[in-house]
């Protein structure tokens, strides 16, 4: 990386760098009236995923990501699919959510970079949108791929989403006394669960909704 691309970034100089990585994974739900919601976008006409909240997997692997950067633990602790607050909540205001600690850290996000791996239904045509509304949220640039399982395991049977995602934060940046919050942010649990309770959709001890 050259000095003016690293310029470009915008990272305090004296900043030091975290690395977060993320996953989450949902069964398709049998309730025909459940939409599909990934990185913040609704998908018409695709069936949607089980979840408390509205089960965007991909908002739940960033969201992860972000956390695991600020060793902050995960999604579930935070947001635990046993409050009853998160039922249906829109996950792209939790990540709004999880920015909003981050920054109140120092911690500011650089950039990530996602994987959506699902058979259907085809997402080339919501990916830059996806890409957009996640961007939006982060406030930094976030790049959306998609593949296929390619007829392997459960995701290649077409019986869930799965998403993973890296993310890159900057430590050190100091958030200026009455900063905003992201727009729709919520309140998270206050004080954590220790012992880290499934997230509004999410799966395994301490998962995302």
């Amino acid at each position: 990386m050259t000095g003016a691309e690293a310029d470009d970034l915008t990272v305090p100089a004296a900043a030091g760098l975290r690395i977060g990585q993320g996953f989450d994974v949902h069964r398709f739900s049998g309730d025909p009236s459940r939409p599909l919601v990934l990185g913040g976008v609704t998908i018409e006409g695709a069936p949607g995923l089980e979840g408390h909240s509205d089960a965007d997997a991909l908002c739940h692997a960033v969201a992860d990501a972000l956390l695991g950067a600020g060793a902050l633990r995960d999604l579930g602790t935070h947001f635990p699919d046993t409050d009853a607050r998160w039922q249906g909540a829109s996950s792209l205001g939790l990540l709004a959510t999880v920015v909003a600690m981050l920054r109140r850290r120092g911690l500011v996000p650089v950039n990530a970079d996602c994987t959506v791996v699902c058979e259907a239904p085809k997402l080339a045509p919501h990916v830059p949108t996806m890409a957009e509304r996640l961007g939006q949220a982060l406030g930094a640039p976030v790049s959306v791929k998609a593949t296929r399982a390619e007829g392997l395991g459960a995701l290649g049977r077409g019986e869930g989403i799965a998403c993973v995602a890296v993310v890159l934060v900057a430590a050190g940046a100091v958030q200026p006394t009455g900063a905003v919050q992201p727009t729709g942010a919520v309140q998270p649990a206050v004080p954590p669960q220790p012992s880290g309770g499934h997230a509004p959709g999410h799966h395994g001890p301490g998962g995302a909704p």
